[in-house]
């Protein structure tokens, strides 16, 4: 009966609040909720990286974060340390519990949790570094995984270096860790997990007399011919996504731990043979009608709950989205991504999403703040255990995985233990280079890909796009 109970109460959970974790409110931005708006200026990152994964939801209390920004700046010392995050439900209630758990045996110990939106986080760490009043900033902040290199390298007095804080990073999925390590030093320590998950109607796909199996560790050509059956059998494309956005393009990219730059951080559009094979296969989905492209967010989920599409890619957080359709219960299931047959490093498995907590060179109380990330988001399963019922925050903290709670069946997805898979997915998570202009090239080349669509040469797309953003670094 506890059993039962606890797989409803998951359930409940994913639908009720990983959709405020990981959603943003009504009018997610940026083809989806957990991503940043591409950037529109290298030099002003506060511009650049605005609402992601997890993004916020002010509480209707919340009254205005930014002001309360000034009371949450690093305090004096002691056994109190001061975090800006964002969204009551998701990761301030993370943080509280984490703080919680490391007071049990260190009972001095206090959290102060200040309520700030990523994007007000994002211009108060630009204020701070172009004064150089870093005293203005909190001891721990939570930021977006995609923006993470690019503030270090930017700003890199503002950090604390971690590699030595007594967090073992082996003990995360590489692919994330690696989103906050700048020059093989480490910077961040990760939280929440944007695995890329493929889900699928399961009884879509019987009517086309095909089944999850048909999907699993397949590639992208024996996807667009199931989706072809799909379609012919049902009407019903295989995915759907929102014009303009990169986003199903970057998830191929990294699937193969492929990136738009080199390791300098220099464009290496041109010529990339991952890139040219990506934007083709993207074309092909399209040419073929098995992916049909919406206007914006509100759109695409609504491809998802109406049964307008039989499935769609992209970050586990999405699954929040699926299941509001109360009535589609048991009727989807997940397995991992299409890989890109021909490539070198290619996998099924990618992310898309995600954010890490940082310790700031304001912090009063540096080995204080380590230990009490070491002790908890990087060393108790017990926490992790605690926080997934009520908030949905699947870890990429590898040793959770094998718990109990997570290895619980989820009734939407036909019984699965999908937590358990995520985690999984996330260990064989390829890393990739984002670097400082990770917006702007993704957002060039998401502009690229609607030209070749519409006829433009895909050589000469991509040679532009290049071209663009050398003109924006220089």
């Amino acid at each position: 009966m506890k059993r039962k109970f606890l797989a409803a109460l998951l359930c409940v959970a994913m639908s009720a609040t990983m959709l405020v974790g990981c959603g943003g409110g009504d009018e997610p931005k940026d083809s989806n909720t957990n991503q940043e708006a591409p950037a529109d200026d290298a030099a002003e990152p506060a511009d650049d990286t605005t609402s992601a994964d997890n993004a916020e939801e002010p509480a209707d209390d919340a009254g205005e974060p930014a002001d309360d920004a000034a009371d949450g700046a690093s305090g004096e010392g002691g056994d109190t340390l001061t975090v800006w995050c964002w969204d009551p439900k998701f990761n301030i209630y993370a943080m509280e519990e984490a703080g919680k758990v490391y007071q049990a045996e260190h009972p001095e110990f206090n959290i102060d949790v200040v309520e700030i939106l990523w994007d007000d986080i994002q211009t108060k760490l630009t204020t701070a570094a172009t004064s150089n009043s870093y005293d203005t900033l909190p001891d721990i902040f939570l930021m977006q995984d995609n923006a993470f290199q690019k503030n270090v390298i930017s700003y890199p007095e503002a950090f604390l270096d971690l590699t030595d804080s007594g967090v073992d990073f082996s003990q995360f999925a590489a692919a994330k860790t690696a989103y906050s390590v700048v020059d093989g030093k480490n910077y961040g320590v990760p939280f929440d997990n944007g695995a890329v998950v493929a889900c699928y109607r399961t009884d879509v796909l019987e009517e086309a007399e095909l089944s999850i199996d048909d999907f699993t560790d397949i590639t992208w050509e024996q996807y667009i011919e199931n989706g072809k059956k799909v379609l012919e059998k049902t009407g019903k494309p295989l995915l759907s996504c929102q014009a303009g956005e990169s986003d199903v393009i970057m998830m191929m990219m990294q699937s193969c731990g492929a990136s738009l730059f080199d390791d300098e951080g220099n464009p290496a559009m041109v010529g990339n043979d991952t890139l040219k094979k990506v934007m083709e296969t993207y074309k092909a989905l399209v040419d073929a009608g098995v992916l049909i492209e919406v206007n914006d967010w509100d759109q695409y989920v609504a491809t998802l709950t109406n049964e307008t599409v039989a499935g769609t890619i992209n970050g586990c957080w999405i699954m929040a989205s699926i299941q509001s359709a109360e009535d589609q219960s048991g009727k989807w299931a997940i397995t991992n991504m299409p890989s890109l047959a021909g490539v070198d490093g290619a996998t099924n498995y990618s992310n898309n999403g995600g954010s890490s907590w940082c310790i700031t060179s304001a912090c009063k109380n540096p080995e204080l703040a380590k230990d009490f990330l070491a002790s908890t988001f990087a060393g108790s399963v017990e926490f992790y255990e605690t926080i997934l019922p009520s908030s949905a925050a699947i870890a990429t903290y590898l040793p959770a995985g094998d718990s109990d709670v997570y290895a619980e069946p989820a009734e939407f997805y036909g019984g699965d233990a999908v937590f358990a898979k995520i985690v999984d997915f996330a260990s064989k998570t390829p890393s990739n280079n984002t670097g400082v202009y990770y917006y702007e090239a993704r957002n060039m080349i998401a502009t690229a890909m609607q030209n070749v669509i519409g006829g433009g040469n895909l050589d000469d797309e991509i040679k532009a796009a290049q071209e663009q953003v050398e003109f924006q670094m220089q």
